[in-house]
């Protein structure tokens, strides 16, 4: 997906003190992951258009050079985008990366946390992925959410934020 599109936002945005969307969707490893098994965790759940690509790889391979970070500060880091199982595979074995991989090819859980819907693309209005990232709390609840992001620079800017929380 390009960088060069903005959410024209009619699809719905979570904000801090909602609760966060259920979901149970398919690993890149075949097994069922859950909202429910991050309980008493925090989770950072990033949500990109499609693995393998230019900027959703420039995105996933600093999250992966930052998940220690994350997970120092007791923070589990989840991608999700609607790529098939089979394909998340290679995208964890092209690039190294050592975080969970989820499979949302019905785009229920992008659509239910804001990161699915119309955006503009070049100019047009088209249905598609909005790139972004929520932090859900140890309660389940979201803590930040941002929207829109470019994928270069992105990690930065979140671990940025939670570090002045």
């Amino acid at each position: 997906m390009t960088e060069n599109s903005e959410s024209t936002n009619p699809t719905p945005r979570l904000e801090p003190g909602d609760t966060a969307p259920a979901f149970t969707l398919t690993a890149d490893d075949g097994s069922t992951v859950s909202l429910s098994d991050f309980s008493g965790r925090k989770v950072l759940l990033y949500f990109y258009p499609r693995a393998n690509t230019p900027g959703c790889t420039t995105e996933s391979c600093d999250f992966r050079d930052n998940v220690a970070r994350f997970n120092g500060v007791d923070i589990d880091v989840v991608g999700i985008s609607p790529d098939k199982p089979e394909k998340l595979v290679k995208f964890r074995e092209d690039h190294d990366l050592n975080f969970t991989l989820l499979s949302d090819p019905e785009k229920d859980t992008m659509s239910a946390y804001g990161a699915f819907g119309e955006k503009k693309n070049y100019g047009k209005i088209v249905q598609g992925v909005i790139r972004s990232t929520i932090l859900v709390g140890t309660d389940g609840t979201v803590e930040n959410a941002w929207y829109n992001v470019r994928a270069k620079g992105h990690v930065d800017r979140v671990l940025r934020d939670i570090d002045s929380e």
